[in-house]
């Protein structure tokens, strides 16, 4: 069963990083979580297999929740 990869796998993660912060340079709040919105459902997509992307949920949800508990956050 395929699994979330977890180590690094970007071939160029700067590259990635200034394209999506200059994609939502000029954006609204609000546009900037559709922007998010639809490159989830996008990249989900690409994936395509339930139990990676409940993993990728899982995690998610996991690093949500221990942000909330840090104080000052």
């Amino acid at each position: 069963m395929p699994r979330l990869e977890l180590d690094p796998n970007f071939t160029d993660p700067d590259a990635f990083y200034a394209a999506l912060t200059e994609l939502h340079r000029e954006c609204s709040e609000a546009e900037s979580e559709r922007i998010n919105a639809r490159l989830i459902l996008l990249l989900a997509n690409h994936i395509g297999d339930q139990q990676v992307l409940e993993e990728a949920l899982s995690i998610a949800g996991q690093a949500a929740s221990a942000s909330a508990s840090q104080p000052g956050q």
